[in-house]
């Protein structure tokens, strides 16, 4: 048990459950995006749920399988299941009740047609499946040269292969159509294996190297999503944002997948605002809205449509009052009772305030003091305490005889 626990597939133990710790090594399993919590596991137990197992490979890649043989299955688990051809050996991410939700989430449909688990992984499988992971680098490096040599144009991005060996998966990034079945036949004869090719996006890519966000933090695509959804230039208006495509685009050279997380509520914050086009009167001019702060239902209105002048800023609330007040045909004095300016900022020469030599200039400075002030204190010692042979204005001096 010791010795099946070190196995590096998915940096877990075998045996460890989800969240937990392994009480043989000590390895705690990390949480990862495809891992969920069972919500339903205090029900009763079900003869036709409970057969149902989710099991991840890898790069994602998810599989329902059929425990038909009553095997003790827990999540962690290592497992050899039925594979097409031959089999194949995966880590157990979800049992009972919650698969059959899962199953329609994906749009599984055929419930009849489920592929069998065939045991719980054993050393031998291991050695076999890390023998065929040792593989996968060198192959995708000589796949790569030969597309190139073929003119193709599409990028292998990775290679997965079998539990048994016998079969390899080659994720491959293209923008149009690719013609790959020359570079079949040539990839089945160099490495003597069935092939498979699978096409990618860059979102799938880029969740698969991984990487830190604008924000900071580690890519959403790498850390806990798994499901893409499309995103549009039309989640950018409504949020108010800058069109620059530098701004918007996230390291796969998309638009961000964070442009979607609060467009619901920009959406519903919008409709409590002003219609864009309104135009404000007052006595002395006509106020167009210049930007908007959706959220803190904050606007500026500028005097101009076209660039910013006698910039003014007013909340909603004040706004709705003001073209009430219009459609009546009372124009008020001034928009608002206070009058907010925006000026450009001043800019300071922050290179000559963080001199490198500041400090060594107020040192000087400080030696020079305690110099002039050691010097000043040595001579009022010296009058205020005088020569013992001259107190009392007498002097007194040594016979030499």
């Amino acid at each position: 048990m010791q010795e099946s626990n070190q196995r590096p597939f998915l940096n877990v133990c075998p045996r460890c459950m989800r969240n937990h710790t392994c009480s043989t090594c000590g390895r705690r399993e990390p949480r990862g995006k495809l891992t969920a919590t069972d919500w339903m596991e205090h029900l009763p137990p079900d003869s036709s749920s409970n057969k149902l197992v989710e099991v991840i490979f890898k790069n994602t890649r998810v599989g329902f399988f059929e425990n038909d043989s009553g095997l003790d299955l827990k999540i962690g688990d290592l497992i050899v299941v039925e594979g097409t051809p031959g089999y194949d050996i995966g880590k157990i991410n979800m049992v009972g009740h919650l698969v059959r939700l899962q199953m329609k989430k994906a749009g599984f449909k055929d419930f009849d047609n489920l592929k069998k688990v065939i045991r719980l992984a054993t050393d031998e499988d291991l050695d076999k499946f890390e023998e065929a992971r040792a593989r996968e680098h060198s192959t995708m490096i000589k796949a790569r040269s030969i597309a190139e040599e073929l003119g193709l144009a599409m990028k292998i991005g990775d290679v997965e292969f079998q539990g048994d060996g016998s079969k390899a998966i080659f994720y491959y990034i293209a923008d149009e159509r690719v013609d790959f079945r020359k570079l079949i036949r040539i990839l089945a004869e160099t490495f003597k294996v069935r092939i498979e090719m699978k096409q990618i996006g860059a979102r799938q890519e880029a969740g698969r190297i991984g990487g830190i966000g604008p924000c900071g933090r580690p890519l959403c695509c790498s850390s806990w999503m798994n499901r893409f959804v499309s995103v549009g230039t039309g989640a950018a208006r409504i949020q108010d944002l800058s069109m620059n495509p530098q701004k918007l685009a996230g390291q796969c050279g998309k638009l961000k997948c964070c442009l979607n997380f609060e467009i619901d509520a920009y959406a519903e914050a919008g409709k409590q605002l002003p219609p864009k086009d309104a135009v404000i009167e007052s006595k002395d001019n006509l106020f167009y809205l210049f930007k908007s702060d959706i959220l803190q239902r904050q606007l500026t209105y500028s005097t101009d449509k076209h660039v910013p002048a006698n910039l003014v800023t007013i909340s909603a609330d004040r706004a709705f009052e003001i073209l009430e007040l219009n459609k009546k045909g009372i124009r008020p004095e001034r928009i608002s009772d206070e009058i907010l300016i925006e000026q450009p900022a001043e800019f300071g020469d922050i290179i000559g305030q963080d001199s490198l030599t500041r400090f060594d200039k107020k040192g000087n400075n400080i030696n020079k003091k305690r110099k002039k002030n050691k010097f000043r204190n040595s001579s009022e010692n010296q009058h205020s305490s005088p020569h013992p042979e001259q107190r009392h204005g007498k002097v007194f001096r040594h016979n030499e005889n």
